[in-house]
């Protein structure tokens, strides 16, 4: 492992050293943009476009163009002549190939298992892999190479991709003497990225000042960029002529950084050249594009060559264009559990087959692969979940301990729905609050009705005593609509009833005698009669009991961090709540019930008296007491069905890896600790923990926990996340390696998709209906930036000035 990581130091050392000396190159090509002898075309802000690359029709996915994966990519000499020095540069950008953390494939040869070897890596600094392929390509060759070398066997490291993991000498070979076509494409490879000084380009060049004002006018239009990007803001205008009122945000951000600064109005908008004011949309599209890669960079840095877990769901756009978005959940370097956005997608239907493809590719482009994925994490339906050709099933067969969870917060949901739809006191008191919010929650009217009066009752109460004032306290309400993906959404609506009930009332009453209303009257008086029912109040104290007690549960799991180990522990407390009210709640939840119903007036009907259902009819009810209706029909039937969907949503938690991973719960001193469920733990992910390291981790656990109980410093941990990263910080996970490698594991594994959720929360607001023309690739890079922008405000302006120079050939004047 140590060596692994020194020839992955060595390996960045030497990308940074290519995307350097690319830099230098773009550089020189600026200072000689005014030779007469400049080897390939000079462009403006507006000539730039027309230098990209043709692509392919818009039902291509433009991964396919600049694809990461060497076996995928389009041959350099299809290209238009004068667009593959453009397609060079973008690819001498994108570096080779290296997936270093994939799991190379075993084959046998000759009865020997053999494979890929991440030591060539170090070696032969022209070498990439196809993880597709599972084969090994020539970087330089692809890029500059002319004509083919002996035949087909000879091209094999450009067309075909060599395997011959037996025979390393192949490598040599490929490289051959001083005059083979390697060696001759190396040379025009160094040439391209370190080009020689021509006598005529040393003669004219471009002064000083000119770079000064260039890099200038950059920076401060990439500044502007940087605001609206942090903002989730839009760019362009409707109408950007001059004599436009309203030229777009970017454009008048810039002209007021003009109007409060002498140096940005004499260098940006009135004496900067024509052809190079660098404001053109191309412009500003290249710019949040190294904006977006350098914001992903640091996050594959942050990375590293560990493993990951992937969330991902997909929601329609402002444009009805289907997107899959994705996040990565991995353990850092301080030994935090974290999960990051990583990308949106568009895809053309959500099969599973579309939706791993669509993942492959955008893992592939950033050097990573599937063979690193150590969870899953999905909502339930069927094209995620399914056994046989499921997206989890697809992954799982490239990595076996890609394990998968259904998103916790999403069963939590599905728990309310079965129960509301599955129990009739239930259904009929949600329905009811349905018609309640289409009366007061559709009108503007009925909204400014129920303000006023709320206000009115809380300057009543604080005249009189009840309530106190202070900052924070008796906020205005309304009465939101609850979401269909969100258990705490309709603990928020019940909780919102309870507190503005004679408000409620008080509103709806008024809205009955309102003769503009008159045709709705029957539906507003049959909602106010069910309202002062002892049915409707019994099942909304019912429910806002049980949805208070796991509310706690609902915003756990909203967390970026948390871990499967608290989640599993959270649903547990969960359900003993649950079966804590079925066994002793019910006195002190009567009381409360009678106690509302004497402050605002409704009969409480006698325990021993028989049931008559309020506003129905009772043939379709059996003949009961009060007390068997609602003690044990609907008080004790809601948690017994609540209980029930609590064991069955929550399968995950009776699984065995679940179980062997809480005997590594450190709170209350390592009390659940069990040396047998860890070793069974280890034995769940045989890619990372070999049979000899098992004998190893047998040893280091004795040490382990012994360590841990003794010193105070752990005293204080009561998470799985904590453990790790006091681990770290005391630098012990290195002495115990592979126990700190089964944590991280644990810590992978992902809780809820609330992250991913939120992607497309964010995605409404930046794709609205105002800009739903955006394209994909501009979607995906104004989300990265806006998602992650704690991360991107640690890129640094040069690195950013550097990638967008590096992009193309560039005019200063």
């Amino acid at each position: 492992m140590k060596r692994k990581s020194a020839i992955l130091d060595l390996f960045k050392k030497h990308e940074e050293k290519v995307r350097k000396i690319a830099t230098e190159h773009h550089t020189e090509d600026i200072e000689n943009a005014g030779c007469p002898n400049s080897p390939s075309p000079i462009h403006s802000d507006t000539e730039i476009e027309e230098a990209t690359p043709s692509l392919p029709s818009p039902q291509q996915p433009s991964a396919h163009v600049f694809s990461g994966d060497p076996a995928k990519r389009t041959p350099i000499s299809e290209y238009d002549f004068n667009d593959q020095d453009s397609v060079r540069r973008r690819y001498i950008a994108k570096t080779a190939c290296r997936p270093y953390g994939h799991a190379f494939e075993v084959r046998k040869i000759y009865g020997k298992n053999r494979h890929f070897s991440f030591v060539w890596f170090e070696k032969y600094s022209w070498l990439e892999y196809s993880v597709s392929k599972e084969a090994a390509y020539c970087f330089v060759c692809y890029l500059f190479k002319e004509k083919t070398n002996g035949g087909p066997r000879g091209d094999a490291f450009v067309k075909n991709g060599w395997r011959n993991w037996n025979k390393p000498d192949a490598l040599d070979k490929h490289v051959g003497g001083i005059g083979s076509i390697h060696n001759q494409a190396q040379e025009k490879y160094n040439s391209f990225v370190t080009p020689q000084m021509a006598i005529d380009n040393i003669i004219v060049r471009v002064s000083k000042e000119d770079m000064r004002l260039y890099k200038a006018r950059l920076t401060y239009s990439l500044r502007c960029l940087r605001f609206l990007l942090n903002q989730g803001l839009a760019f362009r205008g409707h109408d950007e002529s001059e004599e436009s009122s309203n030229r777009g945000n970017f454009l008048e951000l810039l002209k007021w950084l003009a109007e409060n600064d002498e140096e940005v109005d004499k260098i940006v908008l009135h004496n900067a050249p024509g052809n190079c004011i660098l404001t053109s949309p191309t412009i500003q599209k290249q710019i949040i594009q190294c904006c977006a890669v350098l914001t992903t960079k640091q996050i594959i840095e942050d990375l590293g060559d560990e493993h990951y877990a992937i969330l991902a769901d997909e929601s329609s756009d402002a444009s009805h264009k289907e997107q899959l978005a994705i996040c990565i959940r991995y353990v850092d370097k301080v030994g935090k559990g974290c999960e990051r956005f990583f990308g949106v997608v568009h895809v053309a239907n959500t099969t599973s087959l579309s939706l791993k493809a669509a993942i492959e590719s955008l893992l592939i482009d950033h050097h990573l692969s599937l063979t690193q994925i150590r969870g899953q994490g999905y909502d339930g339906a069927s094209n995620m979940k399914g056994e046989i050709k499921g997206l989890k099933t697809l992954i799982m067969n490239e990595s076996p301990s890609a394990y998968y969870i259904h998103c916790f917060a999403h069963q939590l949901q599905l728990v309310l729905i079965a129960v509301a739809k599955g129990n009739e006191p239930c259904k009929w008191f949600f329905h009811h609050v349905s018609y309640l919010l289409n009366i007061v929650g559709v009108s503007c009217k009925s909204h400014d009705m129920l303000r006023d009066v709320r206000a009115q009752k809380v300057l009543e109460a604080l005249e009189m005593g009840e309530i106190e004032s202070g900052s924070g306290l008796n906020q205005e309400m309304g009465l939101p609509r609850p979401g269909d993906t969100r258990w705490g959404s309709h603990f928020r609506t019940i909780l919102h009833i309870v507190t503005m009930y004679p408000t409620i009332l008080e509103v709806l009453d008024a809205i009955g005698k309102d003769p503009s209303q008159r045709g709705e009257w029957t539906r507003i008086r049959a909602v106010t009669f069910a309202l002062e029912s002892y049915d409707f109040v019994f099942n909304l104290h019912v429910m806002l009991v049980i949805l208070g007690h796991t509310n706690e549960l609902s915003q756990s799991l909203q967390k970026r961090d948390q871990d499967i180990v608290n989640a599993m522990a959270l649903v547990s407390l969960a359900k003993n709540k649950m079966r804590h009210m079925r066994s002793h709640g019910w006195e002190e939840f009567l009381a409360k019930v009678t106690l509302f119903c004497n402050k605002h007036g409704i009969q409480v009907p006698t325990p021993e008296d028989s049931y008559v259902p309020h506003g129905r009819s009772p043939r379709y009810y059996e003949v009961q007491t009060n007390d068997d209706r609602y003690r044990r029909e609907v008080y004790l039937g809601i948690l017994d069905q609540i209980i029930q969907e609590l064991d069955n949503r929550f399968d995950e938690v009776n699984m065995e890896l679940l179980i062997c991973m809480s005997a590594l719960n450190p709170a209350n001193s390592f009390a659940s600790y069990d040396a047998l469920k860890v070793m069974k733990l280890a034995e769940f992910y045989p890619q990372d923990i070999s049979s000899i390291d098992l004998v190893r981790l047998e040893f280091q656990l004795a040490t382990f926990i012994d360590d841990m109980r003794q010193d105070a410093r752990f005293r204080s941990v009561h998470t799985i996340g904590e453990l790790s990263v006091m681990l770290v910080c005391t630098n012990k996970h290195v002495l115990y390696d592979l126990v700190y490698m089964l944590i991280k594991l644990v810590l992978i594994l992902p809780v809820a998709t609330a992250s991913v959720e939120r992607v497309f929360s964010t995605m409404n607001l930046v794709k609205n209906k105002l800009r739903n023309s955006m394209s994909d690739d501009l979607l995906n890079d104004c989300l990265v930036t806006f998602i992650e922008r704690d991360v991107f405000l640690k890129v640094s302006e040069d690195d950013i000035v550097e990638a967008f120079m590096a992009k193309e050939r560039r005019r200063v004047t």
